[in-house]
């Protein structure tokens, strides 16, 4: 049923447990599995506050590609082999979505809540947006 499968990874306890609902069903359907951060642009941009030093945007980039890296692995460990990760920038849900459509995949995992706390009571969360504009299944995991 499922052939590829993206996972919405931020690194978050939540994260966690989408990442290993998405290699279980990877596993059981046999499908890609492709684990996506999306380092949020206004947040760098200190929405609109101040800006952020690039020492600290080169730590979050660092940070990011470490976490999707360490996440592979793990899928890899499990016995996965199309397994692929990515580091996006750009709004989390918009980006997801778009690489989910170009990407064809036909489910999307993403966990109820991710790090970003001010920006969730600001602007609703990532989770919320996927589920309203996403035009394949998602499965949001508490």
């Amino acid at each position: 049923m499922f052939k590829s499968i993206v996972v919405a990874y931020d690194g978050s306890e939540h994260a966690n447990r989408a990442l290993e609902i998405g290699i279980d069903l990877a596993q059981k359907y046999n499908a890609k599995l492709d684990v996506i951060e999306v380092i949020d642009t206004a947040m760098l941009t200190g929405m609109g506050l101040a800006p952020v030093p690039a020492e600290v945007v080169d730590q979050i980039y660092t940070k990011a590609k470490r976490e999707v890296e360490m996440a592979k692995n793990k899928a890899v460990q499990a016995g996965l082999s199309n397994v692929s990760g990515e580091t996006l920038e750009g709004d989390p849900a918009s980006s997801l979505l778009e690489y989910a459509g170009k990407n064809g995949a036909d489910l999307i995992i993403t966990g109820s809540r991710g790090l970003s706390t001010l920006k969730r009571i600001v602007l609703g969360s990532v989770s919320s947006r996927i589920v309203q504009e996403s035009k394949i299944p998602v499965l949001v995991v508490k």
